[in-house]
């Protein structure tokens, strides 16, 4: 296949997500990542799971010190699950991005109803591949599932040249019952299946990030049903 057509068929799906976010997707991941009750037996799943993988995030963070003195960009938002009680904790500055402009605005609404302070945060439209800056840290979670294993290694190694000493990024480990799951059609069941999901490799992802002078740190498997995260902390050398 051409880099042509390659990039045709990329910027064909980077539309079709940004289209499903801003429409029909906003409305049920604003529900599931919410205290709504007006969800399915999956997106509750999958919220606990998410939940979890924040939670170990904003622990991470905790424990490396004086967030007041430090930047981080989060990377595909969504509506500020990590973003927001990041704030609350005293980050010095944070850069909230995402492709749909209906996330980042529900992003910012809430931070507002939180009270939290405005000049902190940075609100931002963007895809992965148009984030610029330079941070301490750098964070995307469970945003790797709409891309393929080399547009996802790809963006690792964008999201290291942002950071000056850390990467965090979660994404859904290709396992072969994964695969499987995939295959017949349960990896997302019934009306919660939106958008592809991409299982990917994690020697690619660890591989990448490596290739821009970072080693791994820690790492977690977080899994409800329906939900599977591989958590990765990399350090700059």
């Amino acid at each position: 296949m051409s880099i042509e057509k390659l990039h045709e068929l990329k910027q064909a799906e980077k539309s079709e997500v940004e289209s499903y976010f801003n429409g029909m997707g906003f409305d049920r991941w604003n529900r599931i990542y919410s205290n709504s009750e007006d969800v399915n037996k999956v997106q509750r799943n999958i919220r606990i799971g998410h939940q979890k993988t924040v939670d170990d995030v904003l622990g991470w963070l905790k424990e490396s010190g004086d967030l007041a003195q430090k930047s981080f960009c989060d990377a595909g938002c969504g509506v500020g699950s990590l973003s927001l009680p990041l704030a609350s904790m005293g980050a010095g500055s944070i850069s909230a991005s995402d492709i749909s402009q209906s996330m980042v605005d529900e992003t910012k609404r809430r931070a507002k109803a939180l009270g939290l302070d405005l000049t902190r945060i940075t609100f931002t439209t963007s895809d992965l591949e148009s984030v610029q800056g330079s941070f301490h840290t750098v964070i995307c979670l469970d945003v790797f599932i709409h891309y393929p294993q080399q547009p996802a290694e790809d963006m690792v190694r964008h999201l290291c040249s942002l950071s000056k000493e850390r990467l965090i990024v979660s994404f859904a480990p290709y396992t072969p019952m994964l695969a499987l799951l995939k295959r017949i059609g349960q990896f997302f069941p019934g009306s919660s299946k939106t958008t592809r999901a991409y299982t990917l490799r994690e020697d690619g992802i660890v591989s990448a990030a490596r290739e821009c002078g970072f080693k791994l740190g820690r790492r977690k498997l977080n899994q409800a049903p329906f939900y599977f995260s591989q958590l990765i902390e990399f350090i700059r050398i």
